[in-house]
């Protein structure tokens, strides 16, 4: 399978990058053309049309995905997400993120991701209810704590989990807490998976600081995206010393050079309708806007390929923590590794969450529960040692740390694969 061309439109998509990126990475490896392709295909995509009864009586039919890219390190594993805009080529690449993140920091899953098309905010909580239900219904027959395990993602959280175990734990006829992750904590639920992934986020931006003689105390952080993931992560940067100064959501960002009261934003604003311009005290800014200020540290936690070939010239930060799945472009990436800008890759930087999740599925599976000091100590040092593997892979290789992580996690799962053979 030949590399991707040079050419790009402003956003290719999420599974040409994902296509791309791993053809990069099979370059560096001297991959076999046939198992470049195997790992390049899903195993397996099931796309559900299934109807819902409404409150009003009416019936609405979602349409909804689940893919499962690799299973040979084991069981796969990833997020379910709920926005109108997904579909398979978005789902499908996530999928194949989650295979390379899984066998980046070294835990025995394969990658899956999950996805409904709808708007979320216009559901009533039964009907959000009653659609995950039937969704879990729908997907049933591949889920299982040994066989492919959801955790929540953007649109969902863990009341979502909590329906989508009991709905299954239903049809089996027992309770099965290790079927999904991110659930509450009485569920079986792990203490620490809430702030897994924005706490990683901030470990790998206190490491990209030491490997570039900076400090991570003192910085100028802005985080685009203030869900689960950009939330945390900005109130731990604000904990380690960094002045946050812009945050945004989706209806637009806010700026102070001074910086910005996290915890009160968090507390008071995150969840009102106006969003984080409902907060006076600042200046209001676009999204865009936001991309371009004058920071040192930058965290893209929102959406997909918001940095791209068009505006990267104007990213003035030093330091780019992707937080999000996919939000730097190819070509962005290229120009901004030329400038000299250090970008901790999604695969590393926000691997904290299926981390943690890794941790829930064991003590769910031993019926056994850790202290959450414990859960971030161990997260802490997986996070770290991962990352000096990659720095590592990369001063090897004379590459940028994307490719490094890639060549790392690609290599794993090629070797698992070969290990194993292909049956019969």
């Amino acid at each position: 399978m030949a590399v991707a061309g040079t050419q790009e439109s402003k956003k290719p998509g999420p599974l040409k990058m994902a296509r791309h990126q791993l053809a990069v990475a099979a370059k560096h490896l001297d991959l076999d053309e046939g198992l470049h392709n195997v790992l390049a295909t899903p195993k397996c995509q099931i796309i559900v049309n299934f109807p819902v009864v409404m409150d009003d009586g009416s019936v609405e039919v979602f349409e909804g995905y689940r893919v499962l890219h690799n299973l040979s390190r084991g069981p796969t594993k990833g997020g379910v997400r709920y926005h109108p805009d997904v579909d398979l080529d978005e789902t499908t690449a996530l999928a194949m993120w989650m295979t390379w993140k899984c066998a980046l920091v070294d835990i025995p899953y394969g990658g899956a991701k999950g996805a409904v098309r709808v708007d979320r905010k216009r559901l009533s909580k039964r009907e959000l209810e009653k659609m995950t239900r039937r969704f879990t219904s729908e997907i049933s027959f591949v889920l299982g704590p040994n066989t492919d395990i959801p955790a929540p993602d953007m649109g969902t959280d863990a009341q979502v989990m909590a329906w989508m175990m009991d709905t299954y734990s239903m049809h089996k006829g027992y309770t099965v807490t290790g079927v999904v992750t991110g659930k509450p904590v009485p569920l079986g639920g792990s203490l620490g998976r809430l702030e897994a992934t924005g706490r990683g986020v901030i470990v790998a931006a206190g490491e990209a600081c030491k490997f570039l003689n900076r400090d991570l105390s003192g910085s100028r952080v802005a985080v685009q995206g203030f869900g689960n993931v950009g939330s945390v992560a900005a109130r731990l940067a604000e904990e380690n010393g960094c002045t946050v100064v812009a945050v945004s959501d989706a209806q637009g960002g806010i700026y102070s050079e001074s910086g910005l009261p996290v915890r009160t934003l968090t507390e008071r604003y995150s969840h009102r309708e106006g969003g984080m311009r409902e907060f006076k005290d600042c200046d209001q800014i676009t999204n865009e806007e936001l991309l371009a200020l004058d920071c040192d540290i930058l965290i893209p936690a929102a959406v997909s390929e918001v940095i791209h070939q068009e505006n990267a010239k104007d990213i003035k930060a030093k330091i780019i923590v992707e937080g999000a799945n996919g939000p730097t472009t190819p070509l962005a990436e290229d120009e901004l590794s030329d400038r000299g800008v250090m970008i901790v890759p999604d695969v590393l930087a926000n691997a904290g969450g299926v981390v943690v999740s890794y941790f829930e599925w064991v003590q769910d599976l031993q019926a056994f529960f850790w202290e959450e000091d414990e859960v971030t100590h161990r997260l802490e040092k997986i996070m770290r040692h991962s990352f000096g593997s990659v720095l590592a892979t990369m001063e090897q290789q004379k590459t940028n740390m994307r490719t490094a992580a890639y060549i790392i996690g690609v290599k794993r799962v090629a070797d698992a694969t070969v290990t194993r053979g292909i049956y019969p």
